[in-house]
């Protein structure tokens, strides 16, 4: 018997007993496919819901929260940072320098609702805590930014 015969009848035989396998493969598949999109539409929601509330904050209508890339532009622009940056996150490599660029203005927008400069940690590893933070509290939109209360300092 040659080796190609030998390699056809086990290629045979692969092939009967992988078929039912492979269906229950395929349903595995489509069933975590089908709980990633909802898990994915669930907190597209949340998240633009979260935004809306932070950009009636701002003065800035909320529809725009709902608007892929639009949104991040705004946030980017509400930030101090140019919007151009939101289009470049979708770009391999350059969108390590347009995240930092999207950190640079959670910074500025945390501090226009009056919270510490620590806060940004909230948006770079916990994001969904920092949007909801800055949605639900009462803090107000200052423009100026920054402008917390002074620590009292006593001089000796």
């Amino acid at each position: 018997m040659s080796v190609f015969s030998q390699l056809a009848q086990s290629s045979a035989y692969y092939e009967q007993s992988a078929t039912p396998n492979d269906d229950a493969a395929v349903y595995v598949m489509l069933i975590f496919l089908f709980f990633f999109v909802v898990i994915s539409i669930i907190s597209y929601v949340v998240y633009s819901l979260l935004l809306g509330r932070i950009f009636k904050k701002a003065g800035v209508e909320q529809w725009i929260a709902w608007v892929p890339f639009y949104n991040f532009w705004k946030t980017l622009e509400l930030g101090g940072q140019q919007g151009f940056w939101a289009v470049l996150l979708v770009i391999p490599f350059v969108n390590i320098v347009a995240s930092i660029f999207l950190y640079i203005a959670m910074y500025n927008i945390g501090l226009k609702l009056q919270k510490e400069g620590w806060f940004v940690l909230f948006a770079i590893f916990l994001p969904i805590v920092w949007y909801a933070w800055l949605a639900l509290d009462s803090s107000k939109w200052n423009e100026k930014g920054g402008t917390l209360p002074s620590r009292a300092t006593s001089k000796i």
